[in-house]
């Protein structure tokens, strides 16, 4: 896969798990990603959720995205790390396309919302037929 290819396949499979630290102990869990392009990577969480207390801390993380296909399985990991974006119009605009977010923004307003961005970050690809060969790395 090249880059353009790993941003198709990750906008496809938006559901992701992602890896940080919090002192020496790992932390992974399930996540939405909103959108990945030339411009990073775009994913969302609150402000009072200990994911943003651990990525202010340690910005370091890895993604993980499948196609949740066991026949034909690819696994996409992205490594790098992320930023947080303080940008109205990318709120609205994330809160417009998700309905779920509606009531939180309605009740609290936009400033709860801490919406990550991950740029330059590596993209390494598994399937099972290239589970034993030498990792290859793609800078997105």
């Amino acid at each position: 896969m090249n880059k353009n290819e790993i941003f198709g396949f990750m906008n496809a499979n938006p559901i992701f798990h992602l890896a940080t630290a919090e002192g020496n102990k790992p932390h992974v869990r399930g996540m939405l990603m909103y959108r990945a392009d030339e411009n990073g990577i775009i994913f969302h969480t609150g402000k009072t959720k200990d994911l943003h207390r651990q990525l202010t801390e340690n910005p370091n993380v890895e993604m993980s995205f499948n196609n949740g296909s066991f026949e034909n399985l690819i696994q996409v990991r992205v490594s790098g790390t992320v930023e947080l974006v303080e940008d109205i119009e990318l709120k609205k605009e994330i809160v417009q396309k998700r309905e779920f977010l509606k009531p939180f923004v309605e009740q609290s307003g936009y400033e709860p919302l801490a919406v990550y961005r991950m740029k330059n970050s590596v993209a390494t690809i598994w399937t099972m037929k290239t589970n034993f060969a030498p990792k290859e790395f793609i800078e997105l």
